[in-house]
């Protein structure tokens, strides 16, 4: 059970350090956290083939409609996203990332993936397959905590168990 506590502190040094690095990236380059969070919401979702919209931000960054428009004006006048107009829907808004956004980004996090590969590097292909694996499952347990804690499950527990 010592191993399993210490991954569990393991995770959540992991977490801290990673706010820690996207806060000191940020300041560098003059961007709010928002907005390199946005940024990498972006750089996913165009992997995957989707399209970007103010609204997919909301949902996914949790912001007001309000808070969604400051970001994307602040990512437009950065030189980061385009808006563009959707051709099937005229009202909807399609957000596409800018060159400047790409190379921004790689810039940013080029520190941080070359001292994660160096330890990747370390590991045998089976053993980097466990590790997706587990990384996979903790992420939709993350993912699956988090709507409990959006729909008050988490703190009702917490309450009738303290």
């Amino acid at each position: 059970m010592a191993t399993r506590d210490e991954l569990m502190a393991l995770m959540r040094q992991f977490t801290i350090e990673t706010e820690r690095y996207v806060e000191a990236a940020s300041e560098r380059d003059s961007l709010y956290r928002t907005d390199l969070h946005a940024l990498s919401i972006m750089m996913g979702a165009a992997q995957a083939g989707l399209t970007v919209t103010p609204g997919l931000l909301r949902e996914e960054l949790n912001l007001s409609s309000p808070a969604t428009t400051a970001l994307v004006d602040r990512l437009d006048s950065a030189g980061h996203v385009t808006r563009r107009r959707s051709e099937v829907d005229r009202r909807q808004v399609h957000l596409q990332m800018t060159e400047k956004a790409r190379s921004t980004g790689a810039m940013l996090f080029a520190p941080l993936a070359r001292h994660l590969n160096g330890v990747l590097d370390q590991y045998t292909e089976e053993q980097l397959m466990l590790l997706r694996d587990m990384m996979q499952r903790i992420t939709d347990a993350t993912v699956a905590a988090k709507d409990d804690a959006r729909d008050g499950a988490g703190s009702a527990r917490g309450r009738s168990a303290g």
